[in-house]
């Protein structure tokens, strides 16, 4: 993946007045041929605002594009000269002015305005021939709904549209921009093609695999199970996983879940939920001889809703927790083979 800003905006360097959309569209082109070269080209456009007809048009030029997807995006690049409207005169009598938009300032020439006019708009969706997603909020106040109902209109199937109830234009909000991204790659998962990771061969109950170029990312395989481990960003890994001692913690935690529930059933106590907490933390401790050694120490919070038993049943159900056979193995050690 590849995510960038335009010249001039947000991280990208360079000057947003020297730009224009033609500019864009030729940056998102060259960025897909970076991809192309260097790593696999790119199956996936996504572009917000302006950006979202950009991508429209940029995907005429890519033949590798399966799905394009648009975030509060104009239906045509002249629909954004409404936002300029307090500025136009200055721009025609001074060559440029800068322009309040969404609380941003911006410094718009005259070329600028010209590129946009020049800009087909209704052609380039109706013969886009690509999967399209539609994304806008009702309450966008920067880009009309309308636009949306525009561009879904022209547009062939395969389209869709999702409301984005609530967002403003920027997704400022995280959650806005959270849900957006969930949704994007669900919808893209039916047009990309994602080769299936081949599956790990082994006899064994779990297998834990490690490509020299992954740092700490590891493939795990538990029987039918698969998932990730990884290790926080602070010490090199990702972040993409549970590290191996949280892990060893989760075992703990819901080995000794599991033991309470099973009690409890078997006793024929109402016991609503049980939320056992494990953290895990290495002490430093002193031998009988003075020497230092390092200690784990897996400290174990149980949280027990059952309002129709007794202070003694809830006691006994707390105490069965130390009987779980992971709580067994880590205190009383293992032999590794």
């Amino acid at each position: 993946m590849l995510r960038f800003d335009f010249t001039g905006l947000g991280e990208s360097e360079g000057d947003f007045s020297e730009s224009n959309f033609s500019s864009n569209v030729n940056d998102l082109c060259a960025a897909a041929k970076y991809l192309t070269e260097n790593h696999e080209a790119p199956q996936l456009l996504i572009g917000h605002s302006l950006g979202g007809a950009a991508v429209l048009h940029a995907a005429h030029e890519l033949s590798s594009i399966k799905g394009v997807v648009t975030i509060g995006a104009p239906s045509a690049p002249q629909h954004v000269t409404h936002l300029l409207k307090q500025g136009i005169s200055e721009i025609e009598s001074e060559g440029q002015a800068e322009i309040n938009i969404g609380g941003r300032p911006f410094q718009i020439k005259k070329q600028f305005l010209e590129d946009l006019a020049d800009q087909e708009g209704k052609h380039q969706i109706k013969s886009l021939r690509r999967a399209l997603l539609v994304m806008h909020s009702p309450q966008d106040n920067i880009v009309g709904i309308q636009n949306a109902a525009e561009i879904y209109t022209e547009a062939h199937h395969p389209k869709s549209f999702i409301s984005l109830d609530g967002a403003d234009h920027l997704l400022s909000n995280k959650a806005d921009s959270l849900y957006t991204g969930r949704v994007i790659a669900n919808w893209a998962s039916r047009y990309l093609h994602q080769p299936e990771k081949e599956s790990i061969d082994t006899q064994h109950q779990v297998a834990a695999r490690l490509a020299e170029d992954d740092t700490f990312t590891t493939e795990v395989q538990s029987g039918p199970h698969s998932f990730l481990a990884d290790e926080p960003k602070d010490i090199g890994g990702k972040n993409l996983g549970p590290s191996p001692y949280d892990l060893l913690a989760a075992s703990l935690a819901s080995c000794s879940s599991m033991t309470m529930q099973m009690y409890a059933k078997r006793k024929e106590w109402p016991l609503e939920e049980v939320l056992t907490h494990v953290t895990h933390r290495k002490e430093e401790r002193k031998t009988e001889d003075g020497k230092t050694v390092h200690v784990d120490v897996f400290e174990k919070h149980i949280d027990i809703e059952a309002p129709a038993l007794s202070k003694e049943q809830i006691d006994r159900i707390r105490a069965i927790a130390s009987k779980c056979p992971v709580h067994r193995t880590l205190e009383g050690g293992a032999e590794i083979v």
